[in-house]
C-alpha cells in the first residue's frame, strides 16, 4: 500500500513538473510578440493546447500521459478559480474547456501535412485567419518540437529551439 502511495505521489509530481514546462513553453514572449497570438485567456489556453498536443502525441500510451492530461485540468480549474468562476459554474465551463481541448487535440491529430497542421493553426490561434507565414512556420515548429520530444520523454520535456518567422 505504502509503495502504490509512493509511485502514486511520484507520478503527480513528474506530471506537475512536465506541466509547468509545457506552460512555460507556451507562454514564451515569441508567441504574442513574434507571431501574433492574441495574449488572452483564449491565446493562452490554444497555445497551451498546442504545445500538450505536440507532448501527449509522444506519450501515446505511456503512464504520464494520462497523469499530465489530468495536471492539465486541474491547472484550467485553478485558473479558473482566479478568475472568480464559482462552483455553480465551474462545472459548465470546464465541460466547455474539455471540449475545445479534445477538439483541437483531434483536429491536430488529424493533420496528416504541415500545410493541414497550418490550417488547424490557423483557424484555433488566429480565429480564423488564412493559412501563412505564421502558420506555417509554427506547423514546421511542430514537426520540430515533436522530434525533439521523442528524445526527451518521459524523462524531460525539450521542445527544441523557439520557432521564427
Amino acid at each position: 500500500m505504502l509503495n502504490l502511495l509512493k509511485k502514486s505521489a511520484a507520478r503527480k509530481q513528474e506530471a506537475r513538473r512536465l506541466y509547468d514546462g509545457l506552460v512555460s513553453r507556451s507562454r514564451e514572449p515569441v508567441f504574442f510578440e513574434g507571431f501574433g497570438v492574441a495574449d488572452s485567456i483564449d491565446g493562452r489556453f490554444d497555445l497551451l493546447v498546442f504545445h500538450a498536443w505536440m507532448a501527449l502525441a509522444e506519450l501515446k500510451g505511456a503512464e504520464p500521459a494520462q497523469s499530465l492530461t489530468d495536471t492539465i485540468f486541474t491547472g484550467f480549474e485553478e485558473a479558473m478559480r482566479e478568475q472568480g468562476v464559482g462552483d455553480m459554474g465551474l462545472g459548465h465551463k470546464l465541460k466547455a474547456m474539455a471540449n475545445a481541448f479534445y477538439g483541437r487535440i483531434a483536429v491536430y491529430d488529424a493533420a496528416k501535412t504541415e500545410e493541414d497542421l497550418a490550417a488547424a493553426l490557423a483557424r484555433n490561434l488566429w480565429r480564423g485567419g488564412s493559412v501563412d507565414r505564421r502558420a506555417r512556420a509554427l506547423a514546421a515548429y511542430a514537426t520540430s518540437a515533436r522530434s525533439s520530444l521523442k528524445q526527451s520523454l518521459p524523462d524531460g520535456l525539450d521542445f527544441g529551439t523557439l520557432p521564427t518567422i
